[in-house]
């Protein structure tokens, strides 16, 4: 049997995985097809964020600066989001450091 990851590696995003994706993690797993099929994934050159309704959440790794990450320390739509885009290559590419964004964010307020 192949592996889930493996599959949406090879496949991208058909209903079927959707559907995977649905059944594994729930609104998690809808919420994370839904930001990369928008567009709202990009990835820096050292990090990736997910763009929110009100907020920008980093992801690095298994890390993100999301509430639901913070307090329940597991995977959430953000990470999910950044694991598929990077298997799809559906991701916006910035040529960009953390420091730039941090730039980016205080000019926008």
């Amino acid at each position: 049997m192949i592996d889930f990851w493996a599959e949406v590696k090879e496949a991208g995003l058909t209903p079927e995985i959707r559907d995977g994706l649905r059944k594994r993690y729930r609104m998690r797993g809808q919420k994370a097809v839904e930001a990369v099929e928008s567009g709202r994934v990009e990835k820096y050159n050292d990090f990736f964020v997910v763009k929110g309704r009100d907020e920008d959440y980093i992801v690095e790794d298994d890390f993100c600066t999301c509430k639901d990450f913070t307090y329940r320390g597991r995977c959430c739509r953000h990470i999910l989001a950044v694991r598929i885009a990077t298997l799809t290559n559906q991701y916006t590419q910035k040529d960009a450091w953390y420091l730039d964004f941090l730039g980016e964010n205080r000019q926008a307020r």
